[in-house]
């Protein structure tokens, strides 16, 4: 006597549904032939009889969910001695019978790939079952789930406000260009390995560049007040904050004449105030320039929008691979995403562009700049 299984026909099957029988009790069978059909939540397999005989027992009928490696039916010689192992079959047949008709796999994963809680259902499948042609004519049929709506923040509007009077009253345009990196990359892995300096970021030393960059071109430090372009010689350094209340700007304040470790600490003790929910009004007000740091995200590039009446803020992108010539060939280098937005009413595009190059230029520089900074 051969017991036919059900077979494993995925990694992740634990049972079938037995869709038809195509032979029955005492139905004779050659080796090869299609004796059931079984369901997965995928797709429907034929089962074969592996060896020529008749079928002395079938376990489970039509609709009945059976767990992979159950018998589904005995094959022999008629009148052959039913044995041990058909006891054990039966028992397995009785417990499956006796769950109750629901979901067919294939209906269930439907149900949960919609999200969609089907309720009562008559079957239209063998036993009641309910089948995927069942539960989808019930999704089409069920009213469309109202949408639901959440109320705007007031951090949120207040920021939407902000950005459409920027774009509305501004004449901006962006300019990208990047700056190598190495030095970057090879302070921060210095200050990581020095006592406590190993808070300080790359973000901290890309804005400790830009604070000497205005420095040296301090057009870019100026707000535009009506018609009137007013330049500050306090450098106050606003730099963009993620939180979960919405976008907070804190301002690090008189960053011409902090060393790095004193911009890093406060930059640091601003965020987390940020985050928090704790920082004061006075340390979100008075920025005369604006960074905003995606990279730490993978951004390579980005159009920063300005925050009026700031004149120009800068966007820093990813830092990564870039080829670069080099005598007989070309190389890769490590490089980092700067985009500048400008205000073209107050900053023409060269020296926007020239400010650009200022800043590469420092932050190429930067293993010297924070040594003498420290």
């Amino acid at each position: 006597m051969t017991a036919v299984e059900v077979p494993k026909v995925g990694n992740t099957v634990e049972e079938v549904m037995v869709g038809e029988w195509r032979k029955r009790k005492g139905d004779q069978v050659s080796a090869g032939e299609v004796i059931a059909e079984i369901e997965t939540d995928k797709t429907t397999f034929e089962i074969t009889a592996p060896v020529s005989g008749t079928i002395l027992e079938v376990f489970f009928e039509q609709g009945a969910l059976v767990p992979v490696f159950a018998n589904l039916c005995n094959i022999g010689d008629p009148g052959e001695k039913k044995e041990a192992i058909q006891r054990r079959d039966a028992e397995i047949a009785e417990e499956a019978q006796r769950k109750p008709k629901t979901l067919s796999p294939r209906a269930r994963r439907f149900a949960e790939e919609n999200q969609f809680t089907p309720g009562t259902i008559a079957g239209s499948g063998p036993g009641g079952r309910v089948l995927e042609a069942d539960v989808r004519q019930a999704y089409a049929a069920a009213p469309a789930p109202v949408p639901s709506s959440e109320r705007v923040s007031s951090v949120r509007e207040t920021i939407a406000r902000r950005m459409r009077e920027s774009l509305s009253t501004t004449a901006q345009y962006t300019m990208h260009a990047s700056a190598g990196a190495a030095g970057l990359l090879s302070l921060r892995a210095r200050f990581k390995a020095s006592p406590g300096l190993g808070s300080i970021t790359i973000g901290d030393m890309v804005m400790f560049c830009v604070a000497k960059a205005l420095v040296e071109a301090p057009a870019l430090n100026a707000e535009l007040i009506g018609s009137a372009i007013r330049r500050h010689t306090e450098i106050n350094l606003g730099f963009a904050c993620d939180t979960d209340r919405g976008l907070y700007v804190p301002v690090v304040k008189g960053c011409q004449s902090l060393t790095i470790a004193q911009l890093s600490a406060r930059a640091g003790q601003l965020a987390e105030q940020a985050v928090q929910g704790s920082i004061s009004a006075d340390d979100l007000k008075g920025a005369t320039f604006t960074v905003s740091n995606l990279g730490n995200l993978g951004i390579e590039s980005f159009t920063p929008i300005l925050n009026p009446p700031q004149v120009a803020i800068l966007g820093v992108g990813a830092i990564q691979l870039k080829p670069v010539r080099i005598p007989g060939g070309m190389a890769f280098t490590d490089s980092i995403g700067l985009s500048l937005t400008c205000d073209h009413q107050a900053i023409d595009g060269a020296p926007g562009a020239r400010f650009l190059q200022v800043v590469a230029r420092k932050i190429e520089q930067v293993e010297s700049l924070c040594a003498v900074g420290m």
